[in-house]
């Protein structure tokens, strides 16, 4: 549920990229197929890094170049940097932003609610 109050709060803002390619990028990470890693690689680069891709995330020109010069023969980590970098993006700048948003006040809100009336009949 928290995720999915993250999402819904990242998509407020326009930014829900971010999580779904720092999420795409951990599905990508366990891969055990060679030609699965290259599909999945040229996927996450298609949506995500390549210009004008539908989803493009903020990274910097380096690592951006570093992921297009590399992605022909990709690399469990090949994409390391850059979810690192959307990490620390949300960590310092989304996810605090979202934990005083309305999504996340009326999440707890729900939690401490549906804890009250789970425990009330043994009070």
């Amino acid at each position: 549920e928290g995720l999915a109050a993250f999402r819904t709060f990242l998509k407020s803002e326009f930014s829900e990229e971010n999580v779904e390619f720092w999420l795409a990028c951990e599905d990508f990470k366990k891969t055990k197929s060679s030609t699965k890693i290259a599909s999945k690689a040229q996927k996450i680069y298609s949506d995500f890094i390549q210009a004008d891709a539908p989803k493009e995330i903020n990274i910097d020109f380096h690592t951006k170049n570093d992921i297009s010069q590399n992605i022909s023969e990709p690399t469990l980590s090949c994409f390391d940097a850059a979810q690192s970098s959307i990490y620390c993006l949300m960590a310092k700048d989304s996810f605090p932003r979202f934990l005083r948003s309305e999504v996340y006040k009326e999440l707890v809100k729900k939690h401490q609610d549906r804890n009250q009336k789970r425990w009330l009949p043994f009070l």
